[in-house]
């Protein structure tokens, strides 16, 4: 099991002429993400956990300030690489830890058979296993957007902007790249994560006049769609 250091997280709702009016800055000071492909942006799926009482979206919904949620991710349609993770929220600062699962695994998940999630050595496997069994949390929607992100070393910082996000809560069809989803909104989510501090030529470039005020969750968005 990976894991990062805390970090600043601050997640923002743009309109795609903001968006591409910011791209177009950022160009200039920051590098592309290394997952880019010729387009300069990359797909990404994600498949989040809940339990039948909803415990991850109420808590995001109710502003609990301590929260964690599990998801399993892939990017560019690629199922070879596979990683678990689990995020977690304390008083406004950001943590994830992260494992990678074979697409086999994967798999199991989707079916139901988790039993294989106690054998691992792993202790993000472990942990799943524990709340699957003690939480019920169980796979429960699928959220699938489009993203470009630039780095910044000075201060650790990474922009992202998530656009066409879409959802499905056909869990089984997770690894399928043909699954239909549905469009969520259309704007674009800006994410701007960084360590102890925000460099100022950050701060004064991804100020965007028409951006929602509020904090913005895919996962809740496609959750309460």
């Amino acid at each position: 099991m990976n894991h990062q250091n805390f970090r600043h997280e601050l997640k923002h709702a743009i309109s795609s002429f903001d968006a591409v009016e910011l791209v177009s800055r950022l160009k200039h000071v920051a590098l592309p993400d290394t997952h880019a492909v010729n387009n300069g942006s990359y797909s990404v799926r994600s498949l989040y956990f809940d339990n039948a009482y909803d415990k991850a979206l109420r808590e995001k919904i109710d502003g609990i300030s301590n929260r964690e949620k599990f998801r399993v991710r892939f990017y560019n349609g690629d199922t070879s690489y596979i990683r678990l993770e689990k995020k977690v929220k304390s008083r406004g600062l950001c943590q994830k830890y992260s494992a990678v699962i074979t697409k086999e695994q994967c798999e199991r998940l989707l079916s139901g058979d988790y039993g294989f999630l106690k054998e691992s050595e792993d202790g993000l496997f472990l942990e799943l296993y524990a709340k699957m069994h003690t939480e019920q949390l169980r796979p429960k929607t699928i959220v699938d957007y489009t993203r470009q992100a630039y780095i910044f070393p000075a201060g650790n910082v990474r922009v992202t902007l998530d656009s066409d996000v879409r959802t499905s809560t056909q869990v089984n069809g997770f690894l399928n790249s043909e699954l239909c989803c549905r469009g969520v909104t259309k704007a674009v989510i800006l994410e701007i994560k960084y360590d102890s501090f925000l460099p100022q030529v950050i701060a004064d470039l991804v100020q965007v006049k028409n951006r929602q005020a509020a904090a913005f969750s895919k996962y809740a968005a496609c959750r309460t769609l």
